[in-house]
C-alpha cells in the first residue's frame, strides 16, 4: 500500500476563549488517489478540521491534542516558513466563495502565474505559459482569453475552476475542497466534480471533500466521516455508511437527501464492510 499523504490521529481542536475542545478526536488516513468525505451540518467541525490540516486555524483556536502528519511530517513541529513551503506544494485548498480568494484588481491568469512562479521557481514567461496550460487543464474554454480577464468578468463556476488551477499549480499531493461546489448550480457542480475525479485519476491526487450534500460525497468519495457537534459519529466506506447507517444522525441526513435521488450515485456493496460508529460526545 502507498504511504499515507495525510494521517490524523485523535486530533482535537481547542477554543481558548471558550476553554473547551470543539473538535473531538478525529482520525483517518489518506493515500494517493483516494478521497475522504466529511459531512455534517454547519458548526459540526468540518471546516475547523480542514483548517487544522492546513495550519490556518482562526485566532484563539489550536490543535489541542493528537497528531497530524502531512507527507510524513509532524505538522506540530513545522516552522512558519516550513508551513509556507508545504502549502501549495504538498497541500492545496479550494473553498466555497472563490471571489473572496482572488484579487479583484488583478487579471486571474496573472494570479495563477504568480503561484507557479513562486512555488516552482519559473521565469515570468514560463509561469505565464504554465498558467494558460493549467486554465486549459481545468476545462476553461479559451484559456488565453480567460488569462486576461478579471474576476468580475467570470461566472462562479469559472472562478472555481480558476481557484482549482491555482491550487494544483505546484502539483500538490493533497487537495482539500471545502464546500467547493455549494454555491454552484447543479450542472456546473457536476462539471466541477467530474473535473476533480479526472484530476484524481490522472495525477493520483488525494482529496478531502467537505460537504453537507450527501450526493456529492456518494459520487466522489471512498470513505466518509459523519460529524456532529465536533465529533465523528460514524465513519467507514461510503457505500456502507450510506446504505447501512448505524448512527441515528447519519440516518437523519440520508432521510433528508432521499428527495435528491441519492441511490443513483451508489452501487450496492458486494460484501459487508464494517462501518465505525463512535459515541457522540459533547
Amino acid at each position: 500500500m502507498s504511504s499515507a499523504v495525510l494521517r490524523l490521529t485523535d486530533v482535537r481542536v481547542r477554543d481558548a476563549v471558550g476553554d473547551r475542545d470543539v473538535v473531538h478526536g478525529v482520525s483517518f488516513a489518506l493515500t494517493p488517489g483516494k478521497v475522504v468525505g466529511i459531512v455534517g451540518e454547519s458548526g459540526s467541525g468540518k471546516t475547523l478540521t480542514c483548517r487544522a490540516i492546513l495550519g490556518i486555524l482562526p485566532e484563539h483556536f489550536s490543535v489541542g491534542g493528537g497528531s497530524i502528519e502531512l507527507a510524513g511530517r509532524d505538522t506540530s513541529r513545522l516552522t512558519p516558513r516550513e508551513w509556507t513551503g508545504l502549502r501549495g506544494a504538498t497541500v492545496g485548498a479550494v473553498f466555497q466563495d472563490p471571489a473572496s480568494y482572488l484579487n479583484p484588481s488583478i487579471r486571474v491568469g496573472a494570479q495563477v502565474a504568480e503561484v507557479v512562479r513562486v512555488k516552482k521557481g519559473l521565469t515570468r514567461r514560463e509561469a505565464r505559459r504554465r498558467a494558460v496550460e493549467l486554465l486549459g487543464a481545468v476545462r476553461l474554454r479559451d484559456p488565453e482569453l480567460v488569462y486576461r480577464q478579471y474576476p468580475h468578468e467570470l461566472s462562479g463556476g469559472m472562478l472555481q475552476r480558476v481557484l482549482i488551477a491555482a491550487a494544483i499549480a505546484a502539483d500538490p499531493q493533497l487537495l482539500i475542497a471545502d464546500e467547493a461546489t455549494t454555491a454552484l448550480d447543479v450542472t456546473v457542480q457536476a462539471e466541477i466534480l467530474d473535473l476533480l475525479t479526472d484530476l484524481r485519476e490522472r495525477t493520483g491526487l488525494a482529496l478531502i471533500v467537505v460537504s453537507h450534500d450527501l450526493a456529492v460525497v456518494a459520487q466522489l468519495c471512498d470513505e466518509v466521516l459523519v460529524m456532529r457537534a465536533g465529533t465523528v459519529v460514524e465513519q467507514g466506506p461510503t457505500a456502507r455508511v450510506l446504505y447501512d447507517p448505524r448512527h441515528e444522525y447519519t440516518r437523519l441526513l440520508i432521510a433528508e437527501h432521499e428527495q435528491y435521488g441519492l441511490d443513483r450515485f451508489l452501487a450496492p456493496a458486494a460484501e459487508p464492510v464494517p462501518s465505525k460508529e463512535l459515541d457522540h460526545v459533547g
